[in-house]
């Protein structure tokens, strides 16, 4: 699944870091970015989009009336600064509204969402965005992010992280964020290197330095153990 996405925003800096944001997710492509909601009906009536990142205060015409003026429109998260227009934007139904500044979680968490809203509106099922080749014959896997193909050697990954329908390999060279979800990322990687210790947590067992009460140390970050994982945690990796 391809989300055909539009930034509509008059503040340069604000386009800047929504179209990083959207690059860094799979499930994104950035197919316009406009500083007036003008732009952005020309955009409309030359291509189809299937989300748009939209601000309230413009010039000329605000994200609202723009929105309103729209017979047939896209799924909308909604971006700005001012909270006063949070209720207004709900009775247009957005999919959600992004308080600026806000983080990247909180960006992934309303792409994902907008992506649930058009899953059901299509009637789409999730299609994953890695390859699934079988492990045990490989040393490395291959994830797509931010467009490319990046292939992951097992050794360089120190865990992963779950963020809803989006996982977050964290590898001594940086993080790379994917479309998947952990369950399967369980059963494809060879279980001698990788152990779930939490619903949130993969962790590679070479990695593992120390365990301290409920936490493992993994090259300084300190990776939370889940009750119903304790047990096993305890007997794989300190036995």
């Amino acid at each position: 699944m391809l989300l055909k996405c539009m930034i509509v925003d008059d503040e340069y800096p604000a386009r800047v870091l929504l179209n990083d944001y959207a690059n860094k997710l799979p499930l994104l492509q950035v197919v316009a970015s406009c500083k007036t909601a003008l732009e952005a009906m020309a955009v409309l009536r030359e291509q189809s989009v299937d989300l748009i990142f939209l601000d309230i205060q413009m010039p000329e015409l605000t994200g609202l009336e723009f929105l309103q003026s729209l017979a047939h429109p896209p799924l909308v998260i909604l971006t700005t600064a001012y909270a006063d227009y949070a209720l207004k934007g709900y009775e247009l139904n957005v999919v959600d509204y992004l308080l600026k500044p806000f983080s990247f979680e909180r960006f992934v968490q309303a792409v994902n969402k907008a992506a649930e809203r058009f899953q059901l509106s299509q009637g789409t099922t999730h299609v994953s965005s890695i390859a699934s080749a079988p492990p045990e014959q490989k040393s490395f896997i291959v994830v797509k992010a931010d467009h490319k193909l990046h292939r992951i050697y097992y050794d360089d990954i120190l865990f992963i992280e779950g963020l809803r329908e989006y996982v977050a390999f964290h590898t001594a060279f940086g993080k790379i964020i994917t479309l998947e979800s952990l369950k399967k990322l369980e059963d494809l990687l060879p279980a001698d290197t990788f152990i779930r210790v939490h619903k949130s947590y993969i962790v590679n067992k070479k990695k593992v330095k120390s365990l301290y009460g409920n936490q493992l140390d993994i090259a300084g970050h300190w990776i939370p153990i889940g009750k119903l994982y304790r047990d096993e945690v305890v007997k794989h990796l300190f036995s």
